[in-house]
């Protein structure tokens, strides 16, 4: 008789255990990648069209942010686009040759 009330105590055991075990996955789990997967689900949801007119008025907004501004680019990012155009220019002038 001891023996059966000891396994049952066991099995009882267990089952809290494993039930404490899948409550602290599942929080950490949504704690830590259930904004992740959110972002992730944004993103391959492009052919949506509510997801890109947002998508369309932020790059609206941020563009016009920019246009309001006197300087848009520092030294370092003017001096990067002037090479990239220079070198793209002479690829270009190696396609006519």
């Amino acid at each position: 008789m001891d023996q059966k009330n000891n396994l049952k105590i066991f099995f009882i055991k267990l089952a809290s255990v494993t039930f404490a075990v899948i409550i602290i996955i599942n929080v950490i789990f949504n704690l830590i990648f259930a904004d992740k997967l959110e972002k992730l689900d944004q993103i391959l949801s492009l052919d949506k069209s509510k997801f890109r007119s947002e998508l369309r008025e932020k790059v609206r907004n941020e563009i016009r942010d920019g246009l309001a501004k006197d300087k848009i680019l520092n030294e370092e990012d003017k001096i990067l686009l002037f090479n990239l155009y220079k070198k793209i220019k002479s690829e270009f002038q190696e396609l006519e040759n």
